[in-house]
């Protein structure tokens, strides 16, 4: 039975229409607003242009307002949306009302129904949302705004409810994959950023994770926009959803264009290699002829993302440098508002994550970001912003990672295209693209994090404890792969071929599905951060607050015996070889820091896969191991695990 090898000496590196849209011009203080509709108005300012055979879809109400003379009068510039997009008597029908502004207040439903809605969520964009069963007949939303600055002016909109329900969903063509029938614009962006909030949604602390994206957009009481089209879209017969983690960010993007008939668009981009970093060109848009163009609508549209999205979008798209006006994304400024929901977060070694929520800062808790991901079989998971996870180099030749947000596509004069930098910069709608992540240094990128997500300074003791639970979450994630590579060799006499060089991190077949290359690199860097939190605390004690006539010394020594505390008392179990359980500290793992870097290959027995030592009771029901050449191999590259550095792509 081998025995782990030591490590190397360590060099370590530092409404009855598709949406209803609406705006509100104040009558004066303290009267009700009424909407006006303007049909179609706002989306030649977007640069939406199609031919009249799309017509048929409402281009969408929209009314103008002067900006507000007083805080109040802010909900007037809030838009009201509807679910399904055709209301019909005595089908479920969700009333929205989404904006960017902190108002407090409650929406109220009349008319060919009744009802409240006051579960206000996220941090900017905010929404209010309404569930009722109507009659046929007009239906009135009416929100009342509360504690703002100045007269209420409550807002109203109407609604036509039909006797018999319809379906909204663009005809199938043979010539586009959808048609495109309005702009992209705060409103859009703001209701994206909510559907993407309630569709991951989940309490704090919470190991969230789903098998695939599907049963997500299958639960009408997630997905804000469930059968919008009234077309059965997201019915168990629909096609399935199960994108990989550089493609839930398209695929999100695109089932709400679909919905919407918005303008959506994917780059060809290369993943870089040779010392140079990925680049882009081109635009495949929603106007464009599918490759599978049989069936309906919402047939096409599930094509289209298990096929040709999924074969052009990769990790590369995400991590082109952040100047880079040809890439899909653009890099957004490093705050509170530019890491809203939808957010993409690029990983410079080819991860992509897509941030879900952020959780104010309160008393002496930080703020917390949340994303989830996608793995190659279609799992997706919650995950907490940390060091650990969201990874970060400036390496050029790794292209630009950080955070990003999709480019608009615009369309004009029928010929589609991305909004480059400085049309963002000038869009009221936008004007949040930001190189300011390119000129920071590893450590400056994350104390710009903490400090959007925790303006205030933060109890030292507590943010240690934050992070040894984000190690803890970590390593239970781990749990789940590692059990999958256990289940692997339960069911296979043959060994997973493993990879050469740089391609263990990016192969196909049982080696990609089983093995842990990059989740181990992860785990060693958050080892190293959780180890390092009480020299980071006396490094930026602007953060903390710490207590009066604390020296810094004795400040390290309570928080590095807070930590080995922390890390005794929490534990968690894996399943050995022969199905029995066997515990782990956090502390234990800790200490088999060296071990795990050579734990990664899924033909390894899974206690050696946790790091168990040769001889032990716990390495005593191991029965696999990885073949001979392979661990020669897997020790020839031990040094980028050792030194936390993913080798450059050849």
């Amino acid at each position: 039975m081998p025995s782990l090898p030591p490590p190397p000496p360590r060099r370590y590196v530092s409404g009855a229409v598709l949406a209803l849209l609406f705006a509100a011009t104040a009558c004066g203080a303290g009267r009700a607003v009424e909407t006006r509709v303007l049909e179609g108005a706002g989306d030649a300012a977007a640069g939406m242009t199609e031919d009249a055979s799309d017509a048929a879809i409402d281009a969408g109400p929209r009314v103008e307002a002067p900006p507000p003379p007083v805080p109040c009068q802010d909900a007037a510039a809030m838009t009201f949306f509807t679910s399904p997009a055709a209301p019909a008597a005595g089908k479920p029908l969700r009333v929205m009302l989404v904006g960017s502004r902190a108002l407090q207040g409650k929406l109220e439903i009349g008319g060919a129904a009744t009802g409240t809605g006051d579960a206000r969520r996220g941090g900017g964009p905010y929404a209010w949302v309404a569930d009722v069963v109507p009659t046929a007949g007009t239906l009135t939303a009416t929100f009342r705004p509360e504690g703002c600055v100045g007269e209420p002016a409550p807002v109203t909109a109407r609604f036509e409810v039909a006797k018999t329900a319809r379906s909204t969903a663009p005809y199938a063509s043979q010539k586009r994959l959808w048609p495109t029938v309005r702009g992209w614009s705060r409103a859009y962006e703001d209701l994206y950023s909510v559907w993407v909030e309630s569709l991951f949604d989940a309490p704090e602390g919470e190991l969230f994770s789903v098998s695939a994206l599907h049963e997500l957009v299958r639960d009408r009481k997630r997905n804000l926009l469930h059968d919008y089209l009234g077309a059965g879209e997201d019915s168990t017969s629909a096609p399935p959803l199960k994108p990989d983690c550089a493609d839930l960010p398209y695929v999100l993007r695109a089932y709400f264009a679909f919905k919407m008939g918005l303008p959506f668009g994917l780059a060809e981009c290369s993943r870089g290699g040779g010392g140079a970093p990925p680049a882009c060109r081109g635009l495949l848009s929603n106007a464009d002829p599918p490759e599978m163009p049989g069936g309906s609508s919402v047939r096409k549209f599930g094509n289209f993302v298990a096929g040709t999205l999924a074969d052009r979008a990769h990790s590369g798209s995400a991590r082109t440098p952040l100047a880079d006006e040809e890439s899909d994304y653009y890099p957004v400024p490093l705050t509170w508002e530019g890491l809203r929901p939808g957010t993409v977060y690029a990983d410079p070694y080819g991860h992509v994550l897509l941030v879900t929520k952020r959780i104010p800062q309160r008393g002496d808790r930080s703020g917390v970001l949340q994303a989830v991901d996608a793995q190659p079989d279609g799992t997706v998971a919650l995950k907490r912003f940390w060091r650990g996870t969201f990874l970060y180099a400036t390496a050029p030749e790794l292209g630009g990672p950080g955070f990003k947000r999709f480019r608009p596509v615009v369309v004009s004069g029928g010929v589609y295209r991305r909004l480059r930098n400085a049309d963002l910069a000038k869009n009221p709608d936008y004007g949040d693209v930001s190189l300011e992540a390119q000129r920071l240094s590893v450590d400056a990128f994350y104390d710009a994090i903490d400090d959007a997500l925790s303006p205030s300074p933060v109890d030292p003791r507590q943010a240690l404890r934050e992070v040894v639970t984000a190690l803890e979450e970590q390593v239970r994630t781990r749990l789940v792969s590692v059990d999958n590579g256990r289940k692997f060799l339960d069911g296979t006499q043959r060994p997973a071929p493993m990879p050469e060089g740089p391609a263990i991190f990016e192969t196909e077949g049982p080696w990609e599905d089983f093995s842990t290359p990059s989740r181990d690199l992860r785990l060693l860097i958050a080892l190293d951060v959780v180890q390092g939190f009480p020299a980071r605390v006396l490094r930026r004690k602007d953060r903390y607050a710490i207590p009066g006539g604390t020296s810094p010394e004795k400040l390290k020594g309570q928080l590095e015996q807070l930590l080995g505390e922390e890390l005794k008392r929490r534990s968690v179990s894996y399943t050995r070889s022969d199905g029995s359980p066997f515990t782990l500290t956090l502390e234990s793992v800790v200490a088999r820091g060296a071990a795990y870097e050579m734990t990664y290959n899924p033909n390894d027995c899974v206690e050696y896969r946790w790091g168990a030592a040769a001889g032990s009771d716990e390495m005593s029901t191991c029965k696999r191991h990885a073949p001979a050449e392979q661990r020669a191999r897997m020790e020839a590259v031990r040094t980028w695990f050792h030194e936390r550095k993913r080798p450059p792509r050849k």
